[in-house]
């Protein structure tokens, strides 16, 4: 099931994608339940999955601004270089392979829009740099979860473009903050999917403008998901709401010098066949 969170017709509300159109959960839910947030907070998405049987969507798809699916959690987290032979394509990074325990990173809220909003290149630096990743949205409160649980404390799935500008990942000496927090230079969405198996493998393909630019499973992935929420929730108890990116595929085809930068007008589509389709136009900063 899709839940999405979205502005339509002058209001915020959330509710469930069903084909082309949208089933508004608000309407039903509220006072009690003014969000998709409120609803993981209060442990109600089944009560919400609930509602919508037999039901006619409300109104089209089409017209909603699509947001971030889980507005207003605590926590962004990301995990690096996370897919075999990104080494390779990283050198300065380190990598992961063979690491006993994965990199990490915050990102910022304000730094991912929703389906069909535009990716902002800043006036800054010409490297923006799109990395398309499955992103975890946690459903239950977590500590210190053994890996045989882990996969109980997510609600759900959705796709993140984790845009960085690549150029200000190396301001510091030892961080990537300042390349990975710009304003509107990445995406999540374009809903979050529930009832997915997350034990199998997911396919990954991203575009840039129409040409596929990286192409993997989830069977790649150094530290899979069960690992990553057992190993985070050791040191941080995980909320609902939170969001956890996991990771992107290497990308296809040779280096090239100098790198392939996004620029205004290209439209990045990360699709994952079980969720849907994250699509962006890039555009300058004003």
């Amino acid at each position: 099931m899709h839940f999405a969170s979205y502005n339509i017709r002058g209001r915020s509300s959330f509710g469930v994608v069903l084909g082309d159109g949208i089933v508004d959960l608000r309407l039903r839910l509220s006072p009690r339940y003014q969000s998709l947030f409120d609803v993981l907070r209060a442990g109600a998405l089944e009560e919400a999955q609930a509602l919508v049987a037999g039901v006619r969507a409300d109104f089209p798809l089409a017209e909603a601004e699509l947001l971030n699916p889980v507005p207003g959690g605590e926590k962004i987290l990301c995990i690096g270089v996370n897919y075999a032979n990104r080494d390779a394509e990283l050198a300065y990074a380190g990598g992961n392979e063979g690491a006993k325990y994965p990199s990490m990173f915050f990102k910022p809220p304000n730094t991912l829009v929703g389906h069909n909003a535009p990716i902002l290149r800043p006036k800054e630096s010409e490297q923006l740099e799109y990395e398309g990743e499955i992103a975890l949205v946690i459903g239950k409160t977590a500590r210190r979860i053994p890996k045989e649980r882990a996969l109980d404390c997510v609600a759900g799935i959705t796709l993140c473009n984790e845009g960085t500008i690549r150029d200000w990942i190396r301001h510091g000496r030892f961080n990537v903050t300042q390349g990975k927090s710009w304003d509107a230079t990445g995406s999540i969405g374009p809903w979050m999917t529930t009832g997915v198996d997350l034990t199998r493998p997911l396919h990954i393909t991203v575009k840039i403008n129409g040409e596929v630019t990286q192409d993997d499973t989830t069977d790649s992935m150094i530290f899979k998901f069960a690992d990553i929420l057992s190993y985070v929730s050791t040191f941080m108890t995980l909320k609902p709401g939170d969001i956890i990116a996991t990771g992107t595929p290497t990308k296809i085809g040779p280096k090239t010098e100098p790198p392939r930068w996004l620029k205004a007008g290209d439209v990045f589509e990360m699709t994952v066949p079980e969720i849907g389709t994250l699509s962006n136009r890039v555009a300058d900063e004003r």
